[in-house]
């Protein structure tokens, strides 16, 4: 997991890590709309490390339409985020020590704790946003984060992009969320969080792999 130091800015909703759940479909946080999508996107180690590599480099939000203004690493006391095993009991998580790293337009990789503010449309609704690295994971078959809405979004909630190396050999992608509905429209129309959710996984898919094979 890639080291990243904490900041104070305060996630917008109580059950902070929650993607992680091995229950969340079942037992979503309250008052939210939990979702769940895999893809099989490829084979092998290659195909892991680059998609891997083109997730923490913020790829799939940028995909979907979003843009990136501001992406602050966290700065204060070291943060290693927040890992959870199979029974969904907090863990001390891996960690892979690497310096802080940079895309070519000089935008920091995901790490935890670090801030962004995202902006654009979402099936013409607004998808404006602060939201902070909950946990970043970097492994030898497992590449992945969550990010919890601080505040300015439509909804409240997490979600969690993770890659993974299978021992078939097979690449998956799988993205996990749960949203409560924020803004009073959302509140209205519940059915807008569930459309607004279906798309962005869409474009999530189609920016780390655009010859996507076969959905779970």
């Amino acid at each position: 997991m890639r080291r990243g130091t904490f900041k104070d800015e305060t996630v917008d909703y109580a059950a902070v890590g929650a993607t992680q759940a091995p229950d969340l479909m079942q037992y979503p946080p309250e008052r939210s709309i939990p979702a769940q999508e895999s893809w099989r996107i490829g084979s092998g180690q290659a195909r892991f490390q680059t998609a891997g590599d083109a997730l923490l480099s913020w790829t799939a939000q940028r995909g979907a339409g979003l843009t990136l203004t501001d992406v602050r690493p966290a700065a204060g006391p070291m943060y290693s985020g927040v890992s959870f095993d199979a029974e969904g009991t907090p863990v001390t998580p891996s960690r892979l020590e690497a310096d802080q790293r940079f895309d070519s337009d000089g935008t920091p990789y995901v790490g935890p704790g670090t801030t962004v503010r995202l902006e654009g449309r979402v099936r013409g609704q607004r998808a404006d946003g602060e939201l902070r690295v909950i946990f970043a994971v970097e492994e030898p078959r497992r590449i992945g984060f969550a990010l919890g809405t601080v505040g300015g979004s439509v909804v409240s909630g997490e979600e969690s992009f993770m890659i993974e190396w299978y021992d078939n050999d097979e690449v998956w992608f799988t993205v996990r969320a749960f949203d409560a509905p924020a803004a009073l429209l959302y509140r209205f129309l519940p059915a807008l969080t569930r459309r607004r959710r279906r798309e962005l996984f869409t474009r999530y898919l189609r920016a780390i792999s655009p010859l996507y094979t076969t959905p779970a």
